[in-house]
């Protein structure tokens, strides 16, 4: 099973402060009617069936076409048969029962732009055909926001640094942007953009194959290996511990409790406006900085 920030065989999650929000009720609510696991899946099976016909065809050009648009970023590091191999090792992994299966940032582009195009396909097929997507069962009849099960399963968006992310991403926008800012700060000093990475590199916490990818460096094989540990491994034990008082704002809570609470705020619904959400957000970034920094 792939290891992405949250467990994905985990599809009935709960908050302690349902009862005292509607916003988050309603937002727990939208996320005990997606199936994880069936929406990975379908998402890699998409990708590689879309790239397979495209390998198989002989226009050149159309081949070059789809790879610009279906791999954004991906497609600048690796060419068709690379991206079809990486397709079919994290569809192995996906598949695996006995362990869980940790990725890279190569990885992660690969991933996140195969579920952004089928959970696309898959909202229109909510809609043209509810009984072919009621059999695919990536959901309980609503429509997936990728934008918001982006932010919750995947750990940082290191790989889109550089090319604009959605509001729902403000977290990592911002970071991305703080990121960006520091690099091109440090080339105008005169360093090189290889130099210039790596001396913030530690700063931001950004992994070497995250920098490999920032520098238009293409994939080798030692990145292609996904490292992996047994599923009796309790690697998301972590997020269900409470946090007496380490974050200030929400003592007694788990992190996971605070990643949902964090995506309800996000997750900008029909009668809230934008900019008190985004005034929110602010509010809870730094008072969760503040107690990071008393400790």
């Amino acid at each position: 099973m792939l290891a992405f920030a949250l467990d994905i065989t985990q599809n009935k999650p709960t908050n302690t402060k349902e009862s005292e929000d509607d916003e988050l009720k309603q937002y727990m609510e939208y996320q005990r009617k997606l199936n994880h696991e069936r929406l990975v899946h379908h998402s890699l099976d998409y990708a590689k069936n879309q790239l397979q016909e495209n390998i198989d065809s002989s226009d050149s050009e159309k081949r070059s076409q789809f790879l610009q648009n279906f791999f954004t970023v991906s497609h600048k590091f690796a060419d068709a048969e690379t991206l079809m191999l990486m397709l079919r090792k994290l569809m192995n992994s996906q598949n695996s029962t006995n362990n869980w299966y940790r990725m890279n940032s190569f990885y992660h582009s690969v991933v996140f732009e195969s579920m952004q195009q089928f959970v696309e396909v898959y909202n229109q097929i909510l809609v043209e055909s509810p009984e072919k997507a009621k059999d695919l069962g990536a959901s309980e009849g609503v429509e997936v926001d990728f934008e918001d099960w982006a932010y919750l399963y995947f750990p940082d968006m290191d790989f889109h640094i550089g090319k604009s992310l959605s509001y729902t991403h403000y977290p990592f926008a911002k970071r991305n942007k703080a990121i960006e800012e520091k690099w091109e700060e440090k080339i105008k000093e005169g360093k090189s953009k290889a130099e210039a990475l790596k001396l913030i590199q530690e700063d931001f916490e950004i992994d070497d194959t995250s920098v490999k990818l920032l520098l238009g460096q293409k994939v080798t094989p030692p990145d292609l290996e996904l490292l992996y540990t047994s599923v009796e491994n309790p690697i998301y034990e972590a997020l269900t511990e409470v946090e007496d008082g380490r974050w200030g704002v929400m003592d007694g809570e788990s992190l996971l409790d605070h990643s949902y609470y964090m995506g309800s705020h996000l997750k900008v619904w029909e009668w809230r406006k934008r900019e008190e959400v985004e005034k929110e957000t602010e509010m809870v970034i730094d008072e969760m900085s503040k107690s990071s920094n008393k400790k």
